[in-house]
């Protein structure tokens, strides 16, 4: 029987890629005096409904719409944050 899941992922700039958003909401947070503020790193928060008939098949198949289409894999690294069934 399939089922309704939400997922979502995480795609962020690998460390050592220069990350300009990241740089700039830095730069704003040390005017605004968070000057300990060490490294600020901008990404994306995707969220997905999908119907599938587990959680193995959810996981399997958003690990290749990152690898397709939602990462880019030169400059991004992706991670799935969660599963959760829907109704």
């Amino acid at each position: 029987m399939r089922k309704m899941y939400r997922v979502r992922v995480q795609i962020l700039p690998k460390e050592g890629v220069f990350d300009p958003q990241g740089q700039t909401v830095k730069g704003a947070l040390e005017k605004l005096g968070f000057e300990k503020v060490k490294e600020v790193r901008l990404g994306k928060l995707i969220e997905i409904v999908l119907d599938a008939e587990d959680e193995s098949q959810v996981k399997e198949r958003t690990k290749a719409m990152c690898e397709k289409l939602l990462a880019n894999p030169i400059i991004e690294t992706y991670q799935l944050l969660d599963v959760e069934e829907v109704s």
